[in-house]
């Protein structure tokens, strides 16, 4: 980098923001990867899934639980971009040149274990209004909104339950920050030092497209165990072991059910998150000059 050159980087809050301008766009394929990963026994398609719900609920089924999903990115995706762009700057060279990439991995999941029990509360409630639609009228929990769904919890099962599943979502949060912000900065480095790219949306598309791919592998398996065990009622899940070995008795794809709605609701979300952070930074990021 130049000497003098003037560059924005994020403010902390940026990442939360952004990540919620995309999850109203791509909630409709979170919805579908939560209720496929709580099928047991049955392979529905996404496609099939798609019918059965506009069929008994309407294009707005597809927005169930859209507010928890809001918290949830607000809380979630705010302290582990916050922790991570916060803690990136900090410690970078005064000449501007990138952090390395061990240690850009490890501010990440620092970032995302953070994030992961922040956000566990809301994505909790995210998981269940999700799937909803799919428990018999009787054994519905019918929340209205994501803060009705905290109240419900807190009142009905104690606060501890806010947390249930919640080294899975650590775990997996961890895994997923890795492989979004991480590589996302490690592979855009790369596709700017060629003489074929430019800092622009073309090269942002194509980074968040590549990291989206990787978080997606990483976090999948984890990704399904925490759904089946925020999903269960109270005492159904004895342990973490006794979920893996009962997940694993379906075979060893049940830990990769709703792949395939996984990543073509991450891909989305992971393009729209970034190419949004990148024009947040552009626009309204703090200018600093690397001397």
């Amino acid at each position: 980098m130049d000497p003098g050159k003037e560059v924005r980087v994020s403010q902390w809050y940026f990442g939360g923001l952004a990540s919620a301008g995309a999850a109203c766009i791509t909630h409709p394929l979170d919805l579908l990867k939560v209720q496929m990963q709580t099928q047991k026994g049955k392979n529905i398609s996404m496609f099939q899934l798609t019918g059965i719900v506009l069929r008994n609920q309407g294009l707005m089924g597809l927005y169930n639980g859209i507010s928890a999903s809001l918290l949830r990115q607000l809380t979630y995706s705010t302290a582990r971009f916050g922790i991570y762009e916060a803690a990136k700057q900090r410690l970078a060279p005064k000449d501007g040149k990138a952090i390395p990439f061990y240690m850009s991995a490890f501010l990440a999941g620092l970032g995302g274990a953070a994030g992961g029990f922040v956000g566990n509360p809301a994505d909790l409630v995210n998981v269940r209004m999700q799937n909803d639609v799919k428990l018999p009228p009787e054994q519905r929990r019918n929340y209205k909104n994501a803060v009705h769904g905290l109240y419900r919890v807190l009142a009905e099962e104690g606060v501890m339950r806010l947390w249930a599943g919640a080294s899975m979502t650590c775990s997996r949060a961890v895994l997923m920050t890795i492989g979004q912000l991480s590589f996302y900065d490690q592979i855009k480095a790369l596709l700017l030092a060629s003489p074929h790219f430019g800092d622009n949306v073309i090269t942002h598309v194509t980074s968040s497209l590549l990291a989206g791919a990787i978080a997606t592998t990483l976090t999948q398996p984890v990704d399904v165990l925490k759904t089946r065990a925020m999903n269960a009622k109270p005492g159904e899940v004895k342990s973490i072991l006794s979920l893996v070995a009962s997940t694993a008795r379906e075979g060893p794809l049940a830990f990769f059910k709703g792949y395939i709605p996984a990543f073509v609701r991450l891909a989305p979300h992971t393009i729209l998150t970034f190419v949004f952070l990148e024009q947040l930074r552009m626009n309204f990021g703090i200018i600093k000059v690397h001397l």
